[in-house]
């Protein structure tokens, strides 16, 4: 079954179609002019000097290009089979020829492995392979640049990948067999380009520009068009051809002289920065997405702990009205129980039982509020008046534990802008922390609620207790969500309460409490404040102390 292309949408991560960058293509011309510095300080005197003939550094020459231009080809190839693209089957296949044609090449060097080459063919087989090696590649870059540009309706395999690279590897091999089956067996009949086994005749000199000028016209073909990272460094690559073609071929071409060695350094250099920079771009690629899908898991977990802390939240608030319902249930059981039952004392447990199942129902709302960021519900509130409403809800909690209240309301507070039911739950949920703090410990119990204007003319409420505190390491994680110090808490408590009061733009923080207990405070803006948002947030930042955020 044929694999279907990537779609265009996702060719953008494809090395074929990914555009180079800025910093890429600043790179691609320091290569090349690093070249051209390397080019004008070896030719001219240095590229005359003869060298010693070193046996070992054509095969060492031949294997680093058959093995670097193998991989490239194979990279290019797995390229094609997810893009389908023509263009890329004929580049695949210029390095496939170019690491082909490199054997033979070799085996007829003369005096390498036999006088007259492996091969047994005359002086010209060796120089009339590299003229193919060179002049190949270059049609095979402008085939793929015509073949890029071509209508989109043709420029993709519609058969099998398989096939495709089959076909292409089989048509490559035969092509450079047939090439080296001719220039072999007619060494005798071709122009002489070679005079002896070190010089050139003056033929190469037109043979070598007709080379550079094939590689100079690629460049301009790929230049026309260029649009990818991979078009970018093949141009590099066919400019270090140029360079190459001409540091062997003048001002006087001889072999094993240092401009020819320093050519064929050049010849290695142009067929490894293709493959450095698809080994690179691909690691870099991979890294990428390594990190999405990584992101995409912690996302994943993230809406996990969402759904957990949403189940929680509910539970959490829905426990107290529950609580009362239930303790008013037993009370108003308990009156009507009785010899003489007291239908009065029934008839307002029962009233209470309404009341906090209306408030259980509030809640919900607000939870779903706050999770939708829905300011509708938002209306002018007493500040004063809700602690107070919350004190009352909390009574029963409070003579329980025998809690001694210190109510220190600011008669001069201006009006808040919020949603009722939610700023009552973060003055119940404060008061209710309070209290298991302070009930979990001997000695006095004083709970100290008061409210005050701060400078800016904002609201500031603070609930403090002369419970066992918080710890340092505790006060950088308190506000967590399912982090807890009590043994049966859900830990989201206070993280509802911070997300409700960072809703009304306001700031909840805590600090410890002199000389025992936390204070607890968060401001509100006083409703028809002119600043709000986020330079109302700047203001807050500035009233809470940082240490304890």
């Amino acid at each position: 079954m044929m694999r279907p292309a990537v779609i265009p949408g996702e060719q953008h991560f494809i090395l074929s179609s990914l555009s180079p960058s800025r910093a890429q293509k600043r790179l691609a011309v320091a290569v090349v002019l690093a070249l051209l510095v390397a080019f004008l300080i070896t030719d001219g005197t240095l590229s005359t000097i003869q060298l010693g003939r070193i046996d070992a550094f054509i095969p060492a020459y031949a294997t680093a290009m058959l093995v670097n231009d193998s991989i490239t080809a194979v990279l290019l190839f797995a390229q094609f089979s997810i893009l389908r693209s023509r263009a890329l089957l004929a580049i695949a296949s210029g390095y496939l020829f170019t690491a082909l044609i490199v054997i033979p090449w070799a085996l007829t060097f003369p005096g390498i492995f036999r006088p007259d080459g492996l091969l047994g063919a005359g002086l010209q087989s060796t120089s009339w392979l590299y003229t193919l090696w060179h002049g190949g590649f270059a049609m095979f870059v402008i085939a793929y640049a015509l073949l890029r540009d071509t209508d989109p309706a043709r420029r993709l395999w519609r058969r099998s990948a398989a096939a495709g690279i089959l076909s292409s590897v089989a048509l490559t091999a035969a092509v450079v067999c047939a090439a080296t089956f001719i220039v072999t067996a007619g060494d005798a009949l071709l122009p002489r380009i070679n005079l002896d086994r070190v010089h050139f005749s003056t033929l190469w000199l037109y043979i070598a520009s007709c080379l550079a000028l094939l590689s100079v016209v690629a460049v301009i073909v790929l230049w026309i068009g260029r649009r990818s990272v991979l078009d970018l460094w093949l141009m590099v690559v066919m400019s270090a051809y140029v360079i190459e073609i001409c540091m062997i071929a003048f001002p006087v071409p001889a072999r094993f002289s240092f401009g020819w060695y320093a050519g064929r350094v050049f010849g290695l250099l142009s067929g490894s920065l293709l493959l450095f920079v698809l080994l690179y771009e691909i690691t870099i690629l991979y890294a990428q997405v390594l990190r999405a899908v990584l992101a995409q898991r912690r996302e994943r977990e993230a809406r996990l702990m969402t759904g957990d802390a949403v189940s929680a939240s509910i539970a959490h608030e829905i426990k107290q009205p529950l609580s009362a319902m239930i303790t008013n249930a037993d009370a108003g059981l308990r009156w009507l129980d009785r010899t003489t039952p007291d239908l009065d004392e029934a008839k307002a447990a029962f009233k209470q039982i309404v009341h906090a199942g209306h408030r259980a129902g509030a809640v919900i709302d607000g939870i779903r509020a706050m999770f939708k960021k829905d300011a509708r519900n938002r209306t002018s509130l007493d500040i004063n008046e809700l602690i107070r409403e919350a004190l009352a809800l909390a009574g029963d909690e409070l003579r329980k534990h025998r809690v001694s209240v210190q109510a220190e309301p600011d008669d001069q507070l201006p009006r808040v802008k919020g949603d009722r039911v939610q700023v009552q739950q973060v003055l119940l949920n404060l008061i209710t922390n309070a209290i298991d703090s302070m009930a979990a410990k001997d000695g006095a119990r004083v709970l100290r609620v008061r409210s005050e204007v701060d400078d800016g003319g904002s609201v500031i409420v603070s609930v403090a207790d002369t419970g066992t505190g918080i710890g340092p390491q505790e006060l950088e994680r308190i506000f967590n969500p399912l982090f807890t110090t009590k043994s049966g808490g859900m830990g989201m408590g206070l993280s509802i309460c911070r997300s409700i009061i960072e809703a009304h733009d306001g700031r909840l923080w805590v600090a410890p409490n002199k000389p025992e207990g936390a204070v607890f405070q968060f401001v509100l803006a006083a409703d028809g404040a002119a600043s709000a948002g986020a330079s109302r947030r700047e203001q807050l930042n500035e009233l809470a102390p940082s240490s304890h955020l």
